[in-house]
């Protein structure tokens, strides 16, 4: 994508949409940031709440070292800046979802400092993204106002859920650089072990900022947009706010900096409420909390335990396996199906695995909705596919009926392809009586190949109908062209 194709027309021009993203990220934990409470999706309302997390008077948080442990683990893997002190403030406003009336986060000093994400786009284009800090904080409970016309219910089982905090830099320039950035991020995430990424389950959800400005020009006022929980509704949010504050700069208005959600069911964003500023919150550090101060070696033994990250395992799985950046990208999306291509590679064709595991075995499981992890065909099986492939046993096409039938449970491939007697024929004998045959009962087509080479093809297909499709299509082609004089 081209700079000038991000540019969006207007009625006087050009104009540039600014991007920035508050990627809020659930850490993975047994607890909750402050309490002993568990954490975990669809347990009952208020089933998962201590007295902490519902402010109970006398009630003191105690910080829980795993998710300052993932806190760094994920600055880190962020080749970010990790603060060794840092503390927690009070974020102070009134919702009725947060019981004790303020919010515990970090605002001056957070735990991680200035990071980046390098982003490929699908054309191959790269960029980056630059991360301006990673903060803890807890979450709020939940509102919910559709079980009774005259009260709101108060779920309080995520009041107290670490969050992590990822704020960019406003680096990115569409709904599509945006939307990568997001997805890039998380599968970061999910390879450091530091949060699932389940944007369904609320896990992971951002918040982004939206500007437009002239090309070139100053910083417009920027509208918040918040808590949009998936890749869809972001890129039709982004695309609608910017839409929308064109339109209102165009005939001469200005922009009001605000809070706003989308409705995906009409596809607009609309007004929250005014947009605070930090003094509106009235910051000040968390009297029941010491300020945090880590240890240089403890940081660095996390640092040794980093696993493998997106790009580094991308850049070997190039290296050692001779793939193209468009393969390695695929495979690397996610951590097991990677996992599952390396143990299924061994000895084989790099590119033949590649292409097995990422699209016939990949449709399959989406398909079904099931996870790599959990796939009913095992790497080795995949591997033995492949095997009889590059040996001539079997052809593509008839993979492609051994596979259905692997996947229906039949077996493994070569049990069968011997049950069903699918073994290619590549006897020269056999074949070329078949060859002689249909020449003898097609001249006019066999002198047509004399004129046009391509024209080979058909006797191909012939063949192949005749023997089942069990035909080996390279000894064919070397008989049919030795038969028919073809060059």
């Amino acid at each position: 994508m081209s700079e000038t194709s991000k540019l969006i027309e207007g009625r006087t021009g050009p104009w540039e949409i600014v991007l920035g993203l508050e990627v809020h990220a659930q850490v993975a934990s047994n607890a909750k940031l402050f309490s002993g409470a568990a954490v975990g999706f669809g347990a009952g309302p208020n089933e998962q709440v201590s007295l902490v997390d519902v402010a109970m008077p006398g009630m003191l948080p105690v910080i829980n070292g795993y998710c300052v442990e993932q806190a760094v683990r994920t600055g880190l893997g962020l080749k970010a800046q990790i603060n060794l002190k840092s503390h927690f403030d009070r974020k102070n406003y009134f919702y009725p979802d947060l019981p004790q009336g303020y919010q515990i986060s970090q605002y001056k000093d957070p735990i991680v400092g200035e990071g980046e994400v390098i982003v490929e786009l699908d054309d191959g284009r790269t960029f980056t993204v630059g991360v301006e800090r990673l903060h803890l904080e807890q979450d709020a409970g939940k509102s919910i106002h559709d079980l009774d016309p005259n009260a709101t219910y108060m779920d309080f089982n995520r009041a107290g859920t670490a969050l992590m905090e990822i704020v960019s830099k406003p680096d990115m320039r569409s709904s599509e650089e945006a939307v990568a950035y997001v997805k890039k991020l998380r599968t970061i995430l999910i390879y450091l072990g530091s949060c699932d990424g389940d944007m369904e389950k609320g896990n992971l959800r951002a918040d982004v900022n939206v500007s437009v400005r002239k090309p070139g020009g100053e910083l417009g006022t920027r509208c918040e947009i918040k808590n949009v929980n998936s890749f869809r509704f972001m890129q039709q949010a982004i695309e609608y706010e910017a839409r929308r504050q064109i339109e209102i700069l165009e005939e001469g208005g200005s922009i009001a900096q605000e809070t706003r959600l989308f409705d995906p069911g009409k596809g607009e964003t609309r007004s929250m409420r005014s947009k605070e500023e930090a003094h509106d919150y009235r910051y000040f550090p968390d009297p029941d909390l010491l300020p945090l101060q880590l240890d240089p070696a403890w940081v660095k033994k996390i640092q040794a335990t980093l696993p493998e990250l997106p790009d580094e395992k991308k850049a070997r799985l190039q290296s050692q396996y001779g793939l193209s950046a468009y393969d390695a990208g695929v495979l690397i999306i996610e951590q097991a199906r990677a996992d599952f291509y390396e143990a299924a590679v061994k000895g084989r064709d790099p590119k033949l695995t590649a292409n097995w595991v990422t699209n016939d075995l990949a449709a399959r499981l989406t398909a079904g909705g099931i996870d790599i992890a959990d796939s009913p065909i095992a790497p080795a099986a995949i591997a033995e596919l492949v095997q009889l492939i590059e040996e001539g046993v079997i052809s593509s096409k008839i993979a492609k009926d051994v596979f259905e039938r692997m996947w229906a449970g039949e077996g493994r491939a070569s049990e069968i392809v011997d049950k069903a007697g699918l073994k290619q024929v590549s006897d020269t004998g056999a074949l070329e009586g078949v060859i002689d045959k249909l020449i003898a009962a097609n001249p006019g087509q066999a002198a047509a190949v004399t004129e046009k080479p391509q024209a080979i093809g058909w006797f191909v297909g012939q063949v192949m109908k005749e023997t089942g499709g069990k035909a080996n299509p390279a000894t064919v082609n070397q008989l049919l062209r030795a038969k028919l004089g073809v060059a």
